[in-house]
């Protein structure tokens, strides 16, 4: 069963579209990963699902249940989790009060004090800036925040924008580290990302888009060894290159 299917969406923003027909799901606990050139309508495809784009025709489902219409709210209600690429975290507040916003539909303050111990197992970084305001953090502990906020949710799916952008390669790994302990807790990730290779190498199945639309779907693994796709598409001019870009993925 895919615990996440849009089907044929076309999508975008005022009249503009962007994303043309094109399905995506994902099986529970499954890493999915959607690449492609800038421009491609990677995050205006995630943006739709989530209900922060414009989307003119297509469905989505759920755990088999339509949310075609539902709100970013209504979809966070059901289940859902969004990461952003930018201004992601509340600056102003502490790392702990920015975890504390990401339970707002738990009003139970024990269990919020419990899923933060949770997140702080999973985050150790975090827990150690635990009373530092969020404009104080770097990158990655910027973006470490904000996937656990959306994690103090529960959600069953999580959406991230591009969770490794401007982070060095020792802290995109890091990032890389936590999306596979959250797999592994069972909660499915889909994520947009422009470090091809390393997300590439951690989902279970990836998407290339190329100007709005899909042209390739299929085991991660089978993308990445596609070298036809990897010249044209994912920035690979030769073989050379390929190899010594493979050296750093993450294993």
């Amino acid at each position: 069963m895919f615990v996440l299917e849009a089907q044929n969406i076309n999508a975008g923003y005022n009249d503009a579209i962007i994303v043309r027909d094109v399905t995506v799901r994902a099986k529970e606990g499954e890493i999915v990963t959607i690449v492609g050139p800038n421009g491609s309508g990677k995050s205006t495809l995630i943006k739709s699902i989530f209900g922060l784009a414009r989307l003119f025709s297509g469905k989505i489902f759920y755990q088999e249940q339509e949310i075609t219409k539902a709100t970013p709210w209504e979809a966070v209600d059901l289940g859902l989790g969004y990461v952003p690429q930018f201004n992601n975290v509340f600056v102003n507040l502490t790392v702990a009060e920015n975890l504390e916003m990401g339970a707002y539909l738990q009003g139970n303050r024990k269990i919020i004090k419990q899923d933060k111990e949770m997140i702080y197992q999973m985050f150790p970084e975090l827990y150690a800036r635990r009373k530092a305001l969020a404009e104080n953090l770097s990158g990655g502990e910027r973006q470490m925040l904000a996937i656990a906020r959306a994690m103090m949710a529960h959600p069953k799916v999580l959406l991230l924008d591009e969770p490794l952008a401007f982070l060095s390669p020792k802290v995109a790994n890091l990032v890389l580290t936590r999306l596979m302990d959250i797999k592994n807790q069972g909660t499915t990730v889909v994520l947009v990302e422009q470090n091809t290779r390393k997300a590439l190498n951690l989902a279970d199945f990836g998407y290339l888009l190329v100007e709005g639309s899909c042209i390739w779907a299929g085991e991660a693994d089978q993308l990445l060894a596609d070298e036809e796709m990897n010249y044209k598409f994912l920035g690979l001019n030769n073989k050379f290159n390929l190899l010594t870009r493979n050296v750093s993925l993450v294993k």
